[in-house]
């Protein structure tokens, strides 16, 4: 329903904007950060500390700043220790909802969610993904070719000319996630390739593309009626609502936490929406109901 997502996407500005804008004004992770890597040799993801009101956790770090306090006062340490929450010591459990919200990106980034079948008004669960971005995310699904955007990295197999124009129409088009280290290779002409390229632009059913190496760097595509676009990324920005969650992570449901509790995630797993079908939309138009947006 179009109010809760509303709602929600305020809770979740609020929640990021006011104490969870990792590497800008304030860390609630760590009292330490540069002592505590954020993943083990074993693979397994450190928090570190949680701040429950990081008001309280700054003014006494202005305190200690000004030599104002140096720890002997119990009256002050005594809450600030209780302030404190060591997220490692949480145990992990598995959640799974429906997206209503999502702010920010892979580092630090959040996404809310409710319970399959909850009710409109049902209070959000908050994935926090770790500020280093190290929590795992995996995004898949069909999606519409409307929600291709430039600046997207797509994989397609295809043959070019000498001109970079694709020989046939192109059938499938998946949204990836390149590697930090990737490096693009060129492109052949004449030979059926498995290319990364990143779009420059969609206009109707003409895709053109770049690749980053070689001598033929543009790419001109014809896309098939029926085309089928598919995600296989890890970026936050291919999560909508909409889309089915899975969570791994540490539950804070105590003073601090967002909505139903706040979940410290390690693994996160989003199903993209299937797109609406182009029937279903002229139902609802001829309805005079606004058709939801195809989902990202």
């Amino acid at each position: 329903m179009p109010r809760p997502i509303v709602f929600f996407v305020a809770v979740a500005l609020a929640v990021v904007t006011s104490r969870a804008s990792f590497g800008q004004r304030y860390n609630p992770y760590a009292d330490s950060p540069a002592a505590l890597a954020p993943v083990t040799p074993d693979g397994t993801i450190q928090w570190g500390t949680f701040f429950k009101s990081a008001q309280l956790q700054l003014s006494y770090e202005r305190l200690w700043n000004m030599g104002a306090c140096r720890g002997t006062n119990k009256a002050i340490t005594e809450p600030v220790e209780d302030n404190k929450l060591l997220i490692d010591r949480l145990p992990e459990a598995d959640f799974a909802g429906v997206v209503q919200a999502v702010n920010g990106t892979r580092a630090g980034g959040v996404v809310a969610f409710t319970d399959r079948g909850a009710a409109g008004q049902a209070p959000a669960y908050f994935a926090q993904l770790h500020p280093a971005g190290v929590s795992h995310l995996k995004v898949t699904g069909t999606v519409s070719r409307g929600d291709l955007r430039p600046g997207m990295a797509v994989r397609i197999r295809a043959t070019i000319d000498e001109r970079g124009r694709g020989t046939e129409p192109l059938r499938a088009v998946t949204v990836v996630t390149p590697a930090a280290d990737f490096a693009p290779q060129p492109v052949r002409p004449g030979k059926a390739d498995a290319i990364i390229a990143t779009i420059v632009s969609l206009r109707g059913a003409t895709l053109v593309a770049r690749v980053d190496a070689g001598k033929i760097r543009r790419l001109t595509f014809t896309l098939a009626d029926d085309a089928v676009t598919t995600v296989d990324g890890a970026r936050l920005d291919l999560v909508a609502a909409g889309d089915t969650i899975e969570v791994k992570g540490r539950l804070w449901s105590g003073a601090g936490s967002a909505g139903a509790g706040t979940i410290f995630a390690s693994h996160v797993t989003v199903t993209k929406r299937s797109p609406a079908r182009p029937e279903t939309r002229e139902v609802a138009q001829d309805a005079g109901v606004a058709p939801g947006r195809a989902v990202e």
